[in-house]
């Protein structure tokens, strides 16, 4: 039964999806074989191979491994330096060095090299393709480096027109032309015109072309069989640390191109197909090449265009690519003469338009956002100008330049005002930050008062002791020295000899800090910062948000932009001090809050009536499905002690006294009550009140019914300004009691209301 399904999905999708993927490796493995030196056969046997032996064993389901265009350069290197038969052995090494890596279930470490170190090399690639290339397609020879070719080609444009010329033109023409033009013809003709890829339509036309018009043109020499001339790999003559440099650099540049694609695939992969095995794909892919370089074939690899290719036309199961890879045999065993057919120069163009794909300036743009654009041009730079190793061994190194560098990132500012002066150092804090830490502190007059604060995410030993030691001479001479850590403790922690992990610290800043204590002592340089208006104060607040919270924060508002789905309405007064979001350590999307003065709910029918606290209520518990309402009250609540007073301090105040007789319920509450010794009248008023405004809540009928059923609960909470402290309502006992240290000590009854 269960091949039934199984069957019917590669007849149905795979066996249509490993043609269309065939019709785009044959003319793509022709030109890589010929753009790398190597013998034509040895394309189509590394396409057999990569799909045969890596689509079977291989990790990634939907990926089509071949020859690819990336090792170009690479194995045209190689060629020149050790020879065909050289050159098959170390591609059989490679493979085993990848066989290892794949058993070590180390493929995920390949990914630590940077997109843009790949995406650089592929493009350095693309331009020396192009470069060499465009010779072949006007009729030349290419030369023996980029820089060579760029010198011959003016020459070449003058003084080569033959029919080879024409043959690329028309190559490329094809290429660019197939699937934009409109069809002339409508039904089954112009959809499988649209099915077939374009290099196919492009090389058939071009061979055509020059086989009917007579054309004298270099065409593609196979041998009688695909294997007739088939010899064993020879161990390359050279330098070992040469020699195993060059199969290192097969394997991992193979290895690395996989990878990245098989994590394309995955993004690319329709629904109910499984996401790939990095470690069994390396091992795939290992076996792959040993056999490649057995049989005498190129480097194989994951292939971006061919796995597009494969998915984009139906492909769901590892058959697609195993089969594609059979229609490549089948060909190269039975059609050899029509292969022969083909021009040079007709693949060349091939290759300059793989070449100019590769190049992606898109990738510019994306590389720029993240500010590593310089990686991908620096390694383009040196892969056409020194070669692909130095190329990518210049990107790797300033790759970890730029990432030391960020990593140290170091700013120190010196600010002096009424004597006193102020040094603020912010970012990483390592003995590379020291010289220019040192130089700032040198600024301060000895004998000053100063305020030292390290807003530093680390601080190592170097750093440490170079503080130390200046305050500690700063301070002999009589000066003062105020260190404050911002962000986690280096500076204390090494004084004190503590070995305990770094404390998790707010973001930089202190953002929970009010502007009086934070902004103004940060800005004292100016004259007049404790005189600032208002609205100077919260645009400076707007424009510190920007700089530090907003892009910590940017990813979650993004997640929540389009919906919300809070679990809790918080109830609780206007009071500038009371901030629900720090006293319960929670942020965007986690509470519904309703703010009034003094925490007020009125009662259901009051001659008072007042919509807009019912109209929040309603809106949680009714489109938002809230399961917690919370009224918390606070200390010294000026609400409650204008209702203490019988409301005769706000009478100017008609609004206000208005709203305040929605607590006349609490207050007689307040006066039934019996008095407690330990606390202050206006205490207790603020506390009985939380209480009242949760009955007040239970006068809605329809609320009612949600906490009878289970589907609500009130809670009712005590926020102490003196103590910082947050207290929770015992419903027996009719009192407020600490929240307990641990969760496990959390008691359901204890902030129920019935």
């Amino acid at each position: 039964m269960t091949l039934k399904p199984l069957t019917a999905t590669v007849v149905r999708r795979d066996l249509p999806a490993s043609f269309v993927v065939f019709l785009v490796t044959v003319p793509l493995s022709l030109g890589i074989a010929v753009a790398s030196g190597a013998p034509v056969a040895a394309g189509l046997i590394a396409a057999i191979v990569g799909g045969i032996a890596a689509g079977a064993l291989g990790g990634s389901p939907l990926q089509v491994s071949g020859p690819a265009a990336g090792l170009t350069l690479l194995v045209a290197s190689l060629v020149q330096t050790y020879g065909w038969r050289a050159t098959c052995t170390i591609t059989l090494l490679a493979g085993l060095v990848q066989l290892l890596l794949g058993a070590g279930r180390v493929a995920r470490a390949a990914l630590a090299v940077s997109p843009a170190v790949v995406y650089g090399m592929l493009a350095g690639i693309g331009v020396v393709l192009i470069l060499a290339q465009i010779h072949v397609v006007l009729g030349g020879s290419p030369q023996h480096s980029a820089l060579h070719n760029v010198l011959e080609l003016p020459g070449q444009l003058v003084g080569h027109h033959s029919h080879a010329v024409l043959v690329g033109l028309l190559t490329i023409a094809v290429l660019v032309s197939w699937g934009r033009l409109p069809l002339p013809w409508r039904g089954t003709a112009g959809a499988v015109a649209r099915w077939v890829p374009a290099p196919l339509p492009a090389v058939v036309a071009a061979t055509v072309t020059a086989w009917a018009l007579g054309w004298d043109v270099p065409r593609v020499e196979l041998p009688d069989g695909l294997f007739d001339d088939w010899q064993a790999p020879a161990m390359p003559s050279g330098s070992p640390l040469a020699i195993t440099g060059a199969v290192v650099a097969v394997a991992v540049v193979a290895g690395v191109e996989t990878l990245l694609c098989s994590l394309g695939v995955d993004r690319m992969r329709p629904p109910g197909t499984p996401r790939s095995d990095l470690d069994r794909e390396l091992a795939g892919q290992g076996a792959a090449n040993v056999l490649s370089g057995l049989l005498g074939g190129l480097p194989v690899a994951g292939v971006a265009v061919r796995s597009t290719a494969n998915i984009n036309a139906g492909a769901r199961t590892r058959a697609a690519t195993v089969m594609h890879g059979a229609w490549v045999l089948l060909l190269a065993l039975l059609c050899g003469p029509v292969i022969e057919l083909v021009p040079l120069s007709a693949l060349a163009a091939l290759l300059v338009a793989m070449g100019y794909k590769l190049i992606d300036i898109a990738r510019v743009r994306d590389l720029r956002n993240h500010r590593e654009a310089p990686v991908y041009f620096v390694t383009l730079g040196g892969v056409v100008l020194l070669g692909l190793g130095e190329g990518v061994l210049l990107g790797i190194v300033l790759t970890a330049w730029m990432a030391l560098r960020r990593l140290t990132r170091l700013s120190v500012s010196v600010e002096e005002a009424a004597g006193r002066w102020h040094v603020a150092v912010t970012g990483s804090l390592t003995f590379l930050g020291v010289p220019q830490l040192m130089g700032v502190l040198r600024q301060v007059p000895a004998g000053a008062s100063v305020d030292l604060d390290l807003n530093v995410d680390f601080m190592d030993h170097a750093a440490f002791e170079a503080v130390h030691d200046w305050r500690l001479s700063h301070e002999r001479q009589g000066g003062e020295v105020d260190i404050d850590e911002i962000h986690e403790c280096w500076y204390e922690r090494a004084v004190t000899g503590e070995t305990s992990p770094a404390r998790k610290s707010p973001p930089p800043g202190r953002w929970w800090a009010p502007w009086a204590n934070r902004w103004r002592r940060n800005n004292r340089s100016s004259p007049d910062a404790s005189e600032m208006s208002p609205r100077s104060l919260l645009l400076a607040g707007v424009r510190e948000y920007h700089g530090q919270m907003a892009p910590l924060v940017r990813p979650i508002l993004a997640e929540l932009a389009f919906q919300q789905t809070p679990e809790h309405l918080f109830i609780t007064c206007v009071d500038s001090r009371v901030v629900p979001n720090i006293i319960t350590a929670s942020g965007p999307g986690d509470l519904f809050i309703l703010r009034n003065v003094g925490n007020l709910v009125p009662r259901h029918g009051s001659r008072l009536a007042d919509d807009s606290v019912m109209a929040a209520v309603e809106y949680a518990t009714n489109v938002l499905r809230i399961k917690t309402i919370t009224v918390c009250g606070h200390s010294n609540c000026g609400a409650m002690a204008g209702v203490l007073a019988g409301g005769t301090e706000v009478e100017h105040l008609p609004g206000l006294s208005r709203w305040l007789k929605h607590a006349n319920h609490s207050l007689a509450r307040f006066v039934e009550a019996e008095p407690n010794d330990g606390q202050s009248p206006l205490s207790r008023l603020c506390q009985i009140n939380v209480q009242q405004q949760l009955d007040n809540l239970l006068t809605y009928p329809w609320l009612h019914r949600l906490v009878e059923a289970g589907e609500l609960e009130l809670v009712g909470l005590y926020l102490d300004l003196e103590t910082a402290k947050v207290h929770i309502l015992d419903r027996q006992a009719s009192k407020f009691v600490p929240i307990p240290d641990d969760a496990s000590g959390d008691v359901e009854n204890l902030s129920t209301t019935t």
